[in-house]
């Protein structure tokens, strides 16, 4: 869903867990085998399908990927039509139904590895747990957040930064009353319009 004098939206960003599960379906798969090749848990896709719940960004598109197609068949994101962004001219969206908001900050050129969003988190919002392909960054822009990777829990301040390795289990949560801002930046194709996109 994109915002900010955008109001477009495909069928499938207004149905997303009813799009998952069809895709699901369609390819004869279980929740289980989603689950295991996406790294979430079979509740959380469970919950997802009915609507009781929203994915990151990130889950999303480990989702689009153990279902064999782009995240872009499922939510509408901004496209990168310049290097440069200017904070007055990004667009914010969300995935259908969740609560926390995206900016789109990365380009798409030929070889280009690195995606990169700036996350507005609502207060006490929390991540599910996941595990994937890639390498991520957090660098908080403002407010406070709680990270867990593993067993290892990291309270992250406005200029702190955590850098790890997405496919030790990790999850995030704003555990203050305030909203927070972080930078993200990751090697996950978050977009769907990277250079060798998935073949179905």
């Amino acid at each position: 869903m994109l915002k900010n004098g955008s109001t477009a939206r495909t069928p499938a960003a207004l149905e997303l867990g009813p799009a998952l599960r069809t895709r699901r379906k369609a390819l004869g798969l279980t929740m289980q085998s989603v689950a295991d090749s996406a790294g979430l848990s079979v509740g959380f896709i469970s919950q997802v399908e009915r609507g009781l719940t929203a994915p990151s960004l990130a889950s999303l598109a480990s989702l689009a990927e153990a279902l064999h197609a782009d995240i872009s068949d499922f939510l509408q994101q901004p496209f990168a039509f310049s290097q440069a962004t200017h904070t007055n001219s990004r667009h914010t969206y969300s995935v259908t139904g969740a609560d926390v908001s995206y900016e789109r900050l990365t380009a798409v050129f030929p070889n280009s590895h690195l995606h990169s969003v700036i996350v507005h988190e609502p207060p006490g919002r929390r991540a599910e747990p996941v595990r994937h392909h890639g390498e991520e960054m957090f660098y908080v822009i403002d407010g406070e957040i709680t990270v867990e990777i593993d067993d290892n829990v990291d309270v992250l301040r406005k200029g702190d930064s955590i850098h790890f390795d997405s496919q030790r289990i990790h999850t995030a949560w704003n555990h203050t009353t305030q909203s927070a801002s972080i930078l993200w930046c990751g090697t996950v194709d978050v977009f769907g319009d990277a250079p060798s996109p998935i073949h179905r």
